[in-house]
C-alpha cells in the first residue's frame, strides 16, 4: 500500500480512544511516525476507568505500517506537554501534523440541563479539559511545527461550524466546548497560514467509538443490531473514517486552501476519494439536518 506520509511525524493528543486512536492509526497506516497520548495507560487509568490504552494504541499504529510511540501526558500540565514536545524534537527534528483530539468529558455533561442547574464543578472541569487542553498543547507544540512549511494542526470537536451555529448542543458546557474549539482552528488559521501551516477544524459523524458501541450493548461486528432501539443509528461510522480524513488532509499538497476552515469526515471523503472500513461513505451531518432532524423515519438512502 502507499505510504504518502512515510517521512511525516505526527502527535495525536487525546488517542487513547475513539477519534483519537482511529486517526493515529490511519495516520500510521499512511507511514507516519505517530506520538500518541492520553492518561489511560497498562500502568493506571484515567477517572474514565476503561480499559483501552495509548500503549494499545501506539501498537496498533505500528501494525497499521507505522511507528506508534505512547507517551503519558496529562495535557491540562503545562510542564508535561512541554516535556512532550522537548522529545519530540529531540527525537525527530520536527513535527508535521498535530491532532487536538483531548477531551475527556463524556461523565462531565448532562443532557438538557440548565447552566444553573448543571454541575458547576463538573462543567468547568469539562470546559478545562475540552479548551484549555488544547490551548495548552498549541502553544508549546507550534513552534516546532513552524520549523517547516506544510505543518497541518487539525482541531477535533462535535459539529460542523454551520450547524453549532443553528443548534443548541446538548447543553451550555457541552455546547460552549464545542464550539470554541472551531474558533480555535479560524483563529489558529489566522496564526499559522502566514507563517506557511494550516489549520482546520475536524468534526466526525455518529462515531461508533468504544464507549458509544459499549451504551448500545453491541461490538463493532454486530453494530446493526443496536438499530431496534435507535434507528438513525444507521448513520454511524467507525472512528477510521475521522481518520483516514485526516491522514488525506495530511497528504494534500494544497491542503491549505482549508485553513481556518470547519470540515467533516463525510464530506472529505467525497473530496479526497476514501471510504469508511465497509466501503461506505456516510454523510452524517447532511443526514441529521435533512433526516433525522426533520422528523423523518430513519433511512440512510442516498447518504452512505
Amino acid at each position: 500500500m502507499p505510504q504518502p506520509l512515510k517521512d511525516r511525524v505526527a502527535l495525536v493528543a487525546g488517542a487513547t480512544r475513539g477519534a483519537g486512536r482511529g486517526i493515529a492509526v490511519e495516520l500510521g497506516a499512511a507511514g507516519a511516525t505517530v506520538y500518541v497520548t492520553g492518561r489511560s495507560t497498562r500502568a493506571g487509568r484515567s477517572e474514565y476507568d476503561r480499559p483501552e490504552t495509548i500503549e494499545d494504541t501506539a501498537d496498533l499504529v505500528t501494525a497499521a505500517g507505522g511507528h506508534g510511540i505512547a507517551v503519558p501526558t496529562d495535557h491540562l500540565d503545562p510542564a508535561q506537554v512541554r516535556t512532550l514536545v522537548d522529545r519530540v524534537a529531540d527525537e525527530q527534528g520536527r513535527l508535521d501534523v498535530l491532532v487536538n483530539d483531548i477531551w475527556g468529558g463524556e461523565h462531565l455533561f448532562a443532557w438538557d440541563a440548565p447552566v444553573w442547574e448543571h454541575d458547576l464543578d463538573k462543567g468547568l472541569r469539562l470546559l478545562r479539559l475540552a479548551v484549555e487542553t488544547h490551548a495548552i498543547t498549541s502553544h508549546h507544540a507550534l513552534p516546532l511545527l513552524l520549523r517547516r512549511p506544510g505543518g497541518l494542526v487539525v482541531e477535533m470537536t462535535d459539529g460542523t461550524d454551520a450547524y453549532n451555529r443553528e443548534n443548541y448542543r446538548v447543553s451550555f458546557f457541552y455546547d460552549l466546548a464545542k464550539t470554541s474549539v472551531l474558533r480555535m482552528a479560524f483563529a489558529l488559521g489566522h496564526e499559522l497560514g502566514p507563517r506557511g501551516a494550516t489549520a482546520v477544524a475536524l468534526t466526525p459523524g455518529w462515531m461508533r467509538s468504544e464507549i458509544m458501541l459499549d451504551t448500545f450493548g453491541v461490538r463493532e461486528e454486530n453494530w446493526r443490531d443496536a438499530l431496534d432501539q435507535v434507528p438513525h443509528f444507521a448513520i454511524s461510522e467507525t472512528p477510521r473514517y475521522a481518520g483516514r480524513a485526516v491522514a488525506a488532509l495530511a497528504a494534500d499538497p494544497e491542503v491549505s486552501r482549508w485553513n481556518g476552515r470547519s470540515l467533516d469526515a463525510g464530506s472529505l471523503a467525497r473530496t479526497y476519494g476514501f471510504t469508511d472500513l465497509d466501503g461506505s461513505r456516510p454523510d452524517a451531518w447532511r443526514y441529521l439536518v435533512e433526516v433525522q432532524d426533520a422528523g423523518k423515519p430513519a433511512d440512510v438512502t442516498g447518504y452512505r
